[in-house]
C-alpha cells in the first residue's frame, strides 16, 4: 500500500507546488482530477476515496493561492474533482466485486478439479509417475479430458480419456467415467472386463441424460486403459479409440502398438470380447507418455499440427516431471501459447533401480 500511495501523492504535491510558481492567471487546480482518476486503476475504493479527498483539499489550496477564494470557480473546481472521483470510486467498487466473484469461481473450480482429477502420486508401485492438466477455456481448471490411477494388488492401472464436446456437459461425462473407473478398477481381473464395465456405466449415464439432453446419443469418450504388473516387465493396453501413447525404449521412441482399437466408450459393445488386449514389453529404463488429442491437434499460426514424433527426441524422458513440463512448453511454443483444446499428460517411467515401497491409489 505504501508503494501505491507514492504516485498519486507525488502528483498532488507536484501540481500544488507548480501552482505556487505559475502566474495567477493560470489555474492548475483542474489538473488535480488526474490523481483520483489514476488511483482508481490500481487501488481499492477506500484508498481511492482518500486520494479524492486530498485532491479536493489541494484544489482549495491552489485556488486560494490564485485568488479564487470568493470566486464561483472554486466550487466548480472542487465539485468537478468530487464528481469525477465518485464515478471513479463507483467503477472501482464494481471492479472489486467482479474480482471477488472471479476469486470465488476459481476457488470452486479448484475444488472441482481436486474432486474430479485427483492428483496421481509420484510413485505407484515400482513406477515414477507425473501428470499435468491444462484446460483450454480461459479461467477454467477442468474440462473434458481426464486421467486417473489405481493400485490393484500387485499392479498399477491408469486411465486417460477425452470426452467429445466442451463445457459443463463434458465435465459431467468425465466425472461419470472417472467415478466408474475408481469403483471398478478394483473389481475386475482383466482390462477387457474393466473396459466393458466402463462402457456399461457410460451408456447408463448417457441414457439418464436422454430425456433432458437431445444430444446425449451423440456423445462418447475416447479412453485408454493401461496396466503395469509389478512382477512382469510388460504393459497391458486396451484402447477405446484413443491416441496411442509414446513409448521410449533406449534411444528409440515409437507409438505404442495397438493392433485393433475398440470404438470409444458409449459406442462400443458392453462385453469383454469387444475389447482387444495388447501386451508390450516395458522394463527398467522405459518411459511411456500418455496424452489426449490436445497435444497432437495443437496448431501453429500456419495451421500445421504439432509434430509429436518429430519433437519427442528433444524431450527429457528419464524424469516424468521434466517430461510433462518439456512437452507443455514445446506445444506452447508451437501453438503460440494458445491451446484450442484441453490437454492431459501422464508420464510413467520404470526406473533402472527398483523401488520397493508402494503407495495407495489417489
Amino acid at each position: 500500500m505504501r508503494r501505491q500511495a507514492v504516485p498519486p501523492l507525488l502528483l498532488i504535491a507536484a501540481i500544488t507546488l507548480g501552482a505556487s510558481f505559475a502566474p495567477l492567471a493560470v489555474h492548475l487546480s483542474p489538473l488535480l482530477v488526474a490523481a483520483p482518476s489514476c488511483t482508481g486503476t490500481f487501488a481499492r475504493t477506500r484508498f481511492t476515496s482518500v486520494i479524492a479527498l486530498l485532491a479536493a483539499a489541494a484544489v482549495f489550496l491552489v485556488d486560494r493561492h490564485d485568488g479564487l477564494l470568493h470566486s464561483p470557480l472554486l466550487p466548480i473546481h472542487i465539485g468537478a474533482v468530487l464528481i469525477v472521483s465518485v464515478f471513479v470510486v463507483a467503477s472501482r467498487a464494481l471492479h472489486d466485486r467482479d474480482l471477488r466473484e472471479l476469486a470465488q469461481v476459481r476457488a470452486v473450480s479448484e475444488a472441482a478439479q481436486r474432486v474430479l482429477l485427483r492428483p496421481i502420486p509420484a510413485q505407484l508401485g515400482p513406477l515414477h509417475v507425473a501428470s499435468m492438466y491444462r484446460a483450454a477455456a480461459a479461467h477454467a481448471l477442468v474440462g473434458g479430458d481426464l486421467y486417473a490411477a489405481a493400485r490393484t494388488g500387485q499392479a498399477t492401472r491408469l486411465l486417460i480419456g477425452d470426452v467429445r464436446g466442451k463445457g459443463l456437459p463434458a465435465i459431467g461425462d468425465a466425472s461419470a467415467v472417472l467415478g466408474a473407473f475408481r469403483e471398478a478398477a478394483q473389481q475386475y481381473r482383466t482390462l477387457p472386463e474393466l473396459a466393458a464395465s466402463l462402457e456399461r456405466s457410460v451408456r447408463r449415464h448417457l441414457s439418464e441424460l436422454a430425456p433432458i439432453d437431445a444430444d446425449s446419443s451423440e456423445r462418447f469418450i475416447t479412453a485408454l486403459l493401461i496396466e503395469f504388473p509389478d512382477d512382469e516387465e510388460i504393459v497391458r493396453v486396451v484402447s477405446c479409440g484413443h491416441p496411442p501413447p509414446l513409448l521410449r525404449q533406449g534411444s528409440r521412441i515409437t507409438l505404442l502398438p495397438v493392433a485393433r482399437p475398440a470404438p470409444p466408450l458409449g459406442l462400443a459393445a458392453d462385453t469383454p470380447g469387444a475389447f482387444r488386449l495388447d501386451t508390450v514389453a516395458f522394463g527398467p529404463g522405459d518411459t511411456l507418455l500418455l496424452y489426449t488429442d490436445g497435444l497432437a491437434e495443437a496448431r501453429d499460426f500456419a495451421g500445421d499440427f504439432f509434430p509429436v514424433l518429430d519433437r519427442a527426441d528433444t524431450w527429457t524422458w528419464d524424469c516424468p516431471n521434466c517430461l510433462v513440463q518439456h512437452v507443455s512448453v514445446d506445444v506452447d511454443r508451437h501453438a503460440g501459447g494458445s491451446l484450442q483444446d484441453d490437454l492431459a499428460l501422464v508420464a510413467v517411467h520404470h526406473p533402472t533401480h527398483p523401488i520397493h515401497s508402494e503407495q495407495a491409489s489417489p
